[in-house]
């Protein structure tokens, strides 16, 4: 939403300001393939502290920075400290709740994080409307917002990590007793920090490569991050030209993605019903109910908002092809995380850090190439075009739906998750 004074104060082009939106993404993919080794060795909270602490001092950075180089390299640390508390959520959520528990606090995440998405443009475009503010201030409300998360993590967020307790509890008593036969089973089974980061960086990237389960679907979900990283790029273009929208009434456009989010939670509460009912009959199939839905109405809110691209439609018509599309990428957003989870079961963090990869390249590399994109192909057949790849995809989860548990039976790691479930 700062693009149109930042390109003016930095004297930078969009497509610059836009690798910015770009290695944002990318710090988000890689990153984690390293930090979460941090979190086994030296616990959760330590990590979220840190990593706040260094997406406050990006934020600085870029608020103050001089030319676009320096903010194309803090968004890139920005997305990197970021990555932390998105990744670790699931860890984190799995250290409080059991399995069956998981499915509320796992779609409340969501839908702060798609919903947020857009949310924060309906504040940021009013203030780079203000000639007092602009893009600057953008930076300085998300490092005080950060700022307060930070200060809340301190006050009232313990470790969750139960090795990391133990570990504790077992160097306590042997403090306070002179005992030293008080040991936790983790001190004699934790790896050195290089065996956990060589782990860490190369079994998703394992994963990726060869279980046809994690690669297809990170292509799925990956294609359809892509696409909402195009679609952030592509409303203040498409409001402003299209329908008139000035800067702060196209913030109000990225409602859109807030409502399709907030339907696609209640969707989750649903499939959540769904999954409690057949998983005894289906597997961790059973999580794949509304996500054979969202992957038909996905390049179905596609098309709607490609062909309502004209200025004699009423701009409500994409408004509702974004909610559309938006229901449809929360879906397959929880669906992933939550069938991944099932599937790989001690193996679901490197399975969802893989997919994290892929999806966060993709969205790294659609923004770069949107504008040319829309320039030579126009909006409606753009949109267009990525509807169409979407059709192709669609047939993916009622494959998995219908098939996974053969797929499974033939995966090196998820079959060791199935025999120790029969077993």
């Amino acid at each position: 939403m700062g693009f149109p004074t930042m390109t003016r104060d930095l004297h930078c082009t969009e497509f610059q300001a836009s690798i910015g939106l770009a290695v944002y993404a990318l710090g988000f993919g890689v990153f984690p393939l390293v930090t979460t080794s941090f979190s086994e060795e030296i616990g959760r909270r330590p990590l979220y502290i840190g990593s706040l602490v260094g997406h406050i001092l990006m934020h600085l950075t870029v608020a103050l920075s001089k030319n676009i180089r320096t903010v194309i390299i803090a968004r890139f640390l920005a997305g990197g400290f970021g990555s932390t508390g998105a990744v670790m959520v699931g860890g984190t959520i799995a250290d409080i709740w059991g399995p069956h528990e998981r499915s509320l606090p796992m779609s409340i995440y969501s839908f702060a994080a798609v919903g947020g998405t857009g949310l924060g443009p309906v504040a940021a475009g009013w203030v780079e409307m203000n000639p007092r503010l602009q893009w600057r201030w953008i930076q300085w409300i998300h490092m005080i917002l950060t700022g307060v998360i930070l200060v809340l993590v301190v006050a009232v967020m313990k470790e969750t990590r139960s090795t990391i307790i133990l570990i504790r509890l077992a160097k306590k008593l042997r403090k306070e007793t002179g005992d030293f036969r008080y040991r936790a089973r983790a001190e004699d089974e934790q790896g050195s920090l290089r065996t956990l980061i060589y782990i860490s960086c190369t079994r998703p990237l394992y994963l990726l490569l060869t279980e046809p389960t994690v690669l297809t679907i990170s292509i799925w979900v990956g294609f359809a991050w892509g696409i909402l990283y195009c679609l952030i790029e592509s409303i203040g273009p498409i409001f402003k030209n299209l329908h008139g929208f000035n800067q702060g009434q196209i913030g109000l456009a990225f409602l859109g993605i807030v409502i399709g989010s907030f339907l696609g939670f209640w969707t989750n509460l649903y499939q959540e019903r769904l999954y409690q009912k057949h998983f005894a009959n289906r597997g961790p199939e059973a999580r794949l109910y509304m996500s054979c839905v969202a992957g038909v109405v996905f390049p179905v809110g596609m098309f709607i908002y490609a062909w309502s691209s004209f200025t004699q439609v009423h701009w409500i018509a994409q408004m509702i092809g974004m909610v559309a599309f938006i229901w449809a990428s929360f879906t397959i957003y929880l669906a992933v995380f939550t069938y991944l989870a099932d599937c790989y079961g001690p193996f679901a963090s490197s399975a969802l850090a893989g997919q994290s990869l892929f999806r966060n390249l993709m969205g790294m590399a659609f923004p770069l190439f949107t504008e040319q994109m829309f320039a030579a192909l126009t909006y409606k057949w753009a949109n267009t075009l990525f509807a169409f790849v979407a059709v192709l995809l669609f047939p993916i989860p009622f494959v998995f739906f219908l098939y996974g548990a053969r797929i499974r039976a033939r995966s090196k790691f998820s079959r060791l998750v199935l025999e120790k479930e029969i077993g």
